[in-house]
């Protein structure tokens, strides 16, 4: 599933979500499939990945941990 990208450092939990799929554009794919379906809202692309975590009821780590898995950066 992951797709080379240029930037290999593992994603964290402090990280903008913006971001992050700038670095990572698979990440949305894989944010949606854990329940974050409004990450193209603007608010939403300003938030930390913890942030937006909190608001749908995740844990920020193992979302974390999940994307850098399913991305192949850890």
């Amino acid at each position: 599933m992951a797709e080379a990208t240029e930037n290999k450092n593992p994603i964290s939990s402090d990280m903008i979500v913006r971001d992050i799929i700038i670095q990572h554009p698979d990440a949305a794919e894989v944010l949606m499939r854990v329940g974050m379906g409004c990450i193209s809202c603007p608010a939403a692309l300003m938030e930390s990945l913890s942030e937006a975590c909190m608001v749908h009821g995740l844990d920020a780590e193992e979302v974390a941990q999940y994307l850098n898995q399913e991305l192949e950066l850890a």
